[in-house]
């Protein structure tokens, strides 16, 4: 439902703003993959009406573009490789044994990591969560932009997908917050230009946790969809639809007219 929860946000938000909506799968981590997983995720958007333009995007295939990015953030001097383990690290995730100073050059298992100058970024303004400032925690000295194992990291991966020229918008949970102080900050070491960003606040279950597959909270039941919107719209402080839109079509018609940005939802 989480996960419902956030795409019918961003679908209303793109659609109320005769906007197109671009569907990207974050798959850069085979290790993490479910068999069957995106398959699953676009049969559930298909069955709700969460239909996307255009062909689905795999960051993926974006493997070029990441190592052009990589090469220009070697250039700017501000990568460096780092040999910590999880144990190594700071609280704040940034490297714990200056690995910026020792100029590893061996093939010893190391990461990629960027140094960052926080002057070289501002807060920005969330079109949900309102105002967002950086602080130690939100953007810390280093974080890895390849990882040890040779594949690229979330930040750099998204960092770059999200600044393509016809992104305008990123909805996203709000569980990516802090990521997007990094990831702006990459985008002025790359020359790139930051796309509007919006955070929709996170469902949580009765355990407190947020209501994610990785948190063991099940699958929407496709048999009862219209449900499933109703619900989500509630979550998000929509105007309920009326009772004679029975159908995913009707009620995304409805609540794509009268969308209402949750602004500070909590």
């Amino acid at each position: 439902m989480g996960s419902l929860y956030t795409a019918l946000a961003s679908f209303l938000d793109a659609r109320h703003h005769l906007g197109s909506w671009q569907l990207r799968i974050d798959d850069i981590d085979p290790p993490r993959a479910v068999i069957g997983s995106v398959e699953r995720i676009l049969a559930g958007l298909e069955a709700h009406g969460l239909l996307w333009d255009g062909e689905v995007v795999y960051q993926s295939q974006s493997a070029d573009a990441f190592e052009r990015a990589i090469k220009q953030l070697g250039q700017s001097g501000r990568l460096f490789r780092c040999r910590c383990t999880r144990a190594d690290l700071k609280k704040t995730g940034s490297c714990g044994q200056v690995c910026v100073t020792q100029q590893h050059t061996d093939d010893a298992p190391h990461s990629l990591r960027v140094s960052v100058d926080r002057s070289l970024l501002t807060d920005f303004d969330d079109s949900f969560l309102g105002p967002q400032t950086i602080t130690v925690e939100t953007l810390p000295e280093d974080f890895i932009v390849k990882r040890r194992d040779g594949l690229f990291a979330y930040q750099l991966a998204a960092a770059v997908n999200d600044a393509q020229p016809n992104f305008t918008h990123i909805v996203r949970g709000e569980d990516l917050l802090d990521s997007t102080h990094r990831q702006r900050w990459l985008h002025a070491i790359l020359g790139l230009s930051s796309p509007q960003y919006a955070h929709v606040a996170l469902l949580h279950g009765t355990d407190g946790h947020k209501l994610s597959k990785q948190n063991g909270a099940p699958e929407v039941n496709l048999s009862q969809t219209a449900n499933n919107l109703r619900q989500c719209l509630k979550l998000l402080q929509q105007a309920p639809p009326p009772a004679s839109a029975q159908n995913p079509q009707a009620i995304l018609d409805y609540a794509t007219a009268n969308w209402a940005p949750p602004l500070h939802l909590i």
